[in-house]
């Protein structure tokens, strides 16, 4: 049996093994080093290491092509043959697949698709993990408790078909969350960051937003639901238009299906969304928050295709200047719905032109206005409007006249991002973000903080 255990050479062995008309097969090599620290001291740490190997096979017929996906974790060479083997049955005994395209071709090979994958380890946290206890001392002199977990991922992903791609790219991720709490429990504040390698990140200056946080939560008042003026702070921006950005396909939008769907049939490209001159963008080589440069699909769904793997990525504007200017497309999809091609990509960033910090947004405010740390729980109401619902979480307070005079209960709201974009009157700085509630899933977004003069408060909610 042939010694086979780097990734590359377990993608060259599995497509020797394929008797498919055409396979890809991707591996993904992960490693990841976490902290967790609970009433400021650490509780534990670890790193893990693990494989993952998807063989997608395809099968040539008279009505046409068929694919047959099985991902297998933990895969050595003696698991090939059976993994590759399965993708195969899994083919034939598929129907045609609506996606059917010929796999991609033409893409130059990465120089370093033979090289070892990158990993991680807890040397990320080197310098991190003792500004992290420095901040536990300040939090402990100054009457808080820290709460949170710091993780750090590395995924090398080599890509192969049967028609000569071998494309490698590797991904860090890394995420921190902190939570500051007073001892008796009644106020909570979050903050988190997105970093590629915890350099860029300071737990003191963390901390120190989170007593500022605290400190406003000392004086309470009780707010009835209603529409507000509110300041939403980049992370709850991201949430939103995350959201809005996975409802952006252009075939549901052709079919009448959603928010993007023009009344009588179409779509609405090339519509004005926004009154302010908003750019909705994903780039695979923005500074900070690269992403793969060309498609890595496990699996065929509304927003993408195995068929497409490899297929190269670029600049997309969503939308350009407030208005509509891509929905997502596979191959299939731009074909079928006769709009450009525009793969997903794994990042997005909304810029606005503006350059005020949410601090400084907070100072300009006229009046009373509501201003959030972040958003949580959000679900799907209406997709034919994108009317979502969701609480607000850690924190809501109230600005009058340019200062915080102190902490309102939460609430639910029900609010469409389209919505959202064409009444904001007032983008700040766009600046890096952690998604609270999709940062599981989409970690890379740089958004500014907006000003909505009639948020909807659907309701009091009271949860922390």
């Amino acid at each position: 049996m042939s010694r086979v255990s780097k990734p590359y050479e377990i993608v060259e062995r599995a497509l020797e093994l394929s008797t498919a008309d055409g396979c890809v097969v991707i591996a993904d090599e992960e490693s990841s080093a976490n902290l967790r620290w609970a009433g400021n001291a650490l509780t534990t740490n670890g790193v893990t290491r693990g494989r993952t190997v998807t063989v997608v096979a395809t099968v040539d017929g008279a009505e046409g092509a068929a694919s047959g996906v099985v991902s297998r974790a933990a895969v050595t060479a003696d698991d090939l043959e059976p993994l590759v083997r399965a993708a195969e049955a899994a083919a034939r005994a598929a129907g045609p697949a609506e996606d059917a395209q010929p796999l991609v071709t033409g893409v130059p090979a990465s120089p370093d698709f033979t090289d070892a994958p990158a990993e991680t380890d807890s040397d990320v946290f080197a310098a991190f993990a003792p500004a992290l206890g420095d901040a536990f001392a300040r939090a402990r002199s100054g009457g808080r408790e820290l709460y949170g977990f710091a993780h750090h991922q590395m995924t090398s992903t080599y890509l192969g078909t049967s028609t000569g791609l071998r494309l490698r790219h590797d991904q860090p991720n890394g995420t921190l969350e902190l939570n500051a709490k007073s001892p008796d429990r009644t106020r909570s504040a979050w903050a988190g960051r997105s970093t590629r390698d915890f350099k860029d990140v300071d737990p003191a200056e963390m901390d120190a937003e989170l007593a500022r946080r605290l400190g406003w939560a000392g004086r309470r008042i009780e707010l009835p639901a209603g529409r507000y003026e509110t300041l939403l702070p980049p992370t709850a921006v991201a949430d939103l238009l995350i959201y809005q950005l996975w409802s952006s396909t252009a075939r549901d939008a052709t079919e009448g299906r959603t928010v993007f769907s023009k009344p009588g049939g179409g779509t609405r490209l090339g519509e004005t969304l926004a009154q302010l001159p908003l750019t909705l963008r994903s780039d695979p080589h923005a500074p900070g928050l690269e992403s793969a440069p060309f498609v890595i699909a496990h699996s065929s769904g509304d927003g993408g295709s195995v068929f497409d793997n490899g297929l190269p990525l670029a600049r997309t504007d969503w939308v350009a200047d407030g208005r509509l200017e891509r929905l997502t497309t596979t191959r299939h999809t731009a074909a079928l719905t006769r709009q450009p091609l525009a793969p997903a990509i794994d990042n997005l960033i909304l810029e606005g032109g503006g350059d005020r910090s949410l601090e400084e947004m907070v100072a300009a405010t006229t009046g009373r206005a509501l201003l959030l740390t972040c958003l949580w729980y959000i679900r799907e109401v209406d997709p034919a409007t994108l009317l979502l619902t969701g609480l607000t979480r850690d924190g809501v307070y109230l600005v009058e006249d340019g200062e915080v005079v102190g902490e309102v209960n939460n609430f639910r709201f029900n609010e469409s991002p389209v919505d959202l974009l064409s009444r904001a009157t007032e983008a700040g700085r766009t600046e890096k973000t952690l998604p609270r509630e999709w940062g599981d899933w989409f970690t890379r977004a740089a958004m500014p903080a907006l000003r909505i003069p009639d948020f909807n408060m659907s309701s009091v909610s009271r949860g922390v």
